[in-house]
């Protein structure tokens, strides 16, 4: 037990990762019947509601008016970062290269978290953790690239290309960096504070800026029609459960009770957990070197305990 709550910051990241399999599952089938901007929104106001039942039976505070106005300030600006910035490029990420690939680019977040933490919490990783992180990247970069044969002028080559859009990828990886920034940025304004009342906070922040951007986009008549559709909706407020309201909340609280490059890194798990969901749910044809890569890099991971 006494080993169990030295890690408590570690265990809370994998239960991210497990819920964050889940959420990104949910969404991907929901955006592709409502478009992925409608999905962000609606999945943030449940998320909202969800949030604050739980604040008001543990306690007694519905909306977080306990919070200082530091971590108002630096939550606020967690959640436009990780849910406007981050989830919007993610969410799209979904539609055009899947759940699974999206999240094994999302692995990448660690490095991201990394050089930020060093940056604004002086945060410094032993070099056997920057070995982890390498081994992590080595995976994905397996799963990413394809060899090609070419014959040029008589000549046989050689060519390494993308097995996937070159803009899905980018997209996600723009998730990553966002996510990465939101977890440090959070662990900034969070301090000791209550992990699911600052995960509010983040969520209202992100609320506002998707309401707004909706305004000058003109995409509020998409959002009603997805209100509409049972079947897109039932997906969110699942997607809403285990994203937003379990998933963001763990990993608040996992930053905050261990370094912030360690609990992206053991969010990072998402591509083996999703392996077997996607061939159920999605018929996904998975092949051996996915399957390689994403192993390489859930043992980046794992280095980070040798």
């Amino acid at each position: 037990m006494c080993r169990m709550q030295n890690h408590f910051g570690e265990i809370a990241g994998v239960l991210t990762a497990v819920f964050w399999t889940v959420t990104s599952l949910a969404f991907e089938s929901a955006g592709k019947k409502v478009g992925s901007l409608a999905v962000n929104l609606i999945r943030l106001v449940i998320a909202f509601f969800l949030v604050g039942v739980y604040s008001w039976i543990t306690r007694g505070f519905f909306f977080p008016t306990d919070a200082s106005m530091y971590a108002w300030k630096w939550l606020a600006f967690s959640g436009i970062v990780g849910f406007l910035i981050g989830d919007l490029l993610l969410f799209q990420a979904f539609v055009l290269i899947g759940a699974r690939i999206s999240m094994l680019l999302m692995a990448l977040a660690p490095p991201f978290a990394t050089l930020m933490g060093w940056l604004l919490l002086g945060e410094v990783l032993s070099p056997q953790s920057w070995l982890g992180m390498a081994v992590t990247m080595t995976g994905i970069i397996i799963v990413i690239l394809k060899r090609e044969k070419l014959e040029k002028n008589g000549v046989k080559m050689r060519k390494f290309k993308s097995s996937y859009p070159i803009k899905g990828i980018l997209l996600a990886l723009g998730g990553a960096m966002g996510q990465a920034a939101g977890l440090v940025i959070s662990k900034k304004g969070m301090g000791d504070y209550d992990a699911f009342s600052a995960t509010q906070i983040r969520i209202l922040a992100g609320t506002v800026g998707f309401a707004i951007l909706f305004v000058f986009i003109k995409r509020w008549p998409r959002v009603w029609a997805a209100l509409r559709n049972s079947s897109a909706m039932k997906r969110i407020t699942l997607g809403a459960f285990f994203g937003p309201f379990l998933g963001v909340s763990f990993s608040l609280l996992a930053v905050q009770h261990t370094k912030a490059g360690i609990a992206a890194t053991l969010m990072a798990i998402v591509p083996v957990l999703i392996i077997g969901p996607s061939i159920l749910l999605f018929k996904e044809k998975v092949n051996w070197k996915e399957i390689i890569g994403a192993v390489i890099a859930v043992c980046g991971v794992a280095m980070f305990f040798l």
